[in-house]
C-alpha cells in the first residue's frame, strides 16, 4: 500500500477533516456548558454546604479520613410518580449504581457485606432520569459511521438522557462525613453511545456518577489500593469482561450501546431484578 506524503495528500480530504474537528470541538464546548440542574430529594440527612441550583459537594477532611470500612446501601429510587419509565428501566439504573459504587470505593475503602456495628454507611438515591430517546440515537449512530473522531459522538441537545443522583456517607457515630448531588446529561459532544433503551445514557453515566462520588468521600490523604481478594464486590459479575467485550462487539455491529451486552444493571449474585426498597 502506498502512503501519500502529507504535503501531497488531496487538500480536499485535509479541510474536511479539519472542519469537522473544529465542529466536534465547538460543540463539545457548548456541551461543557450545559446540564440538568441538581435536584434535592430529600433522602440525604443534610444538605449543609451543598449548592441550592447545580451539583455541589462537600466533605469534612477528619471525618472522612477516618473512615476505613463501609457499608453500601442499596440506592433508593426518588423519581416523580410523573415518571414515564418502567419499574424495570427504573430498576436497572438503580441495579448498575449499586456496582459501580462497589467497584470504585472499594479501591479506597473496605466493604462491608452487611450493615455492622462501627462501620461508616454509604447512602446514595436517584432524583431524576431523563429517557434517553431512540429516535435520536438511532440518528446519532448512523452519523458515526462518517464521524472521523469515532470515539467521540454527536449527540442531539434535549433529545438525549440525563441522570441526577446524590450520596452521603455517613460515619459510625450518624454524622454526615461527605454529601455529593450530581446531575448530568447527554448533550453535544460525548464519549457516552447513544443506545435504543430508555436508559440507556443513565446506565453509562452511572460509572461517572460513582466516580464522582469516590471523589468527594475520599480524604486527600487517602491512597488507592489494588481490589481486594476476594473480591467483595464479585456478586455484581466481572468488572471488566461482558461491559468491555459487548460494548465493543455492539459498537462494531450498530455503534449501539446494548445494556444486555455489557451487564449493566446486573443484579448481585442470587438476586432477582426487583424494585429498590422503600427509603
Amino acid at each position: 500500500m502506498t502512503l501519500l506524503h502529507p504535503a501531497r495528500r488531496p487538500a480536499g480530504r485535509v479541510v474536511l477533516l479539519t472542519g469537522k474537528v473544529a465542529a466536534l470541538g465547538a460543540l463539545s464546548a457548548l456541551a461543557a456548558c450545559q446540564s440538568m440542574p441538581a435536584a434535592r430529594s430529600g433522602y440525604l440527612s443534610s444538605y449543609e454546604g451543598l449548592a441550592e441550583a447545580k451539583p455541589g459537594k462537600r466533605r469534612d477532611e477528619a471525618a472522612s479520613a477516618a473512615i476505613r470500612r463501609i457499608y453500601i446501601e442499596p440506592t433508593a429510587l426518588r423519581l416523580s410518580a410523573l415518571t414515564s419509565l418502567k419499574p424495570s428501566d427504573q430498576t436497572l439504573v438503580r441495579q448498575e449504581i449499586d456496582r459501580q459504587l462497589c467497584y470504585k470505593l472499594s479501591r479506597r475503602f473496605e466493604i462491608a457485606p452487611r450493615p455492622e456495628a462501627g462501620v461508616a454507611r454509604v447512602r446514595a438515591a436517584v432524583a431524576h432520569i431523563a429517557p434517553t430517546n431512540r429516535g435520536a440515537s438511532a440518528v446519532t449512530a448512523a452519523a458515526g459511521f462518517f464521524n472521523p473522531v469515532p470515539i467521540m459522538k454527536i449527540r442531539a441537545p434535549k433529545l438525549s438522557g440525563g441522570l441526577v443522583a446524590e450520596a452521603e456517607l455517613v460515619a459510625p457515630d450518624g454524622r454526615q462525613a461527605a454529601a455529593i448531588a450530581w446531575s448530568k446529561t447527554i448533550e453535544g459532544i460525548s464519549t457516552i453511545d447513544p443506545s435504543l433503551s430508555p436508559v440507556g445514557d443513565a446506565l453509562q453515566l452511572s460509572e461517572k456518577f460513582a466516580d464522582a462520588v469516590s471523589k468527594a468521600f475520599v480524604a486527600k490523604a487517602s491512597k488507592k489500593h489494588a481490589v481486594p481478594k476476594p473480591d467483595p464486590c464479585a456478586r455484581f459479575g466481572p468488572r471488566i469482561g461482558a461491559r468491555a467485550v459487548g460494548g465493543v462487539i455492539i459498537n462494531i455491529g450498530a455503534g449501539l450501546y446494548t445494556p444486555s451486552m455489557t451487564g449493566a444493571g446486573r443484579p448481585p449474585e442470587g438476586e432477582t431484578l426487583t424494585e429498590a426498597p422503600k427509603p
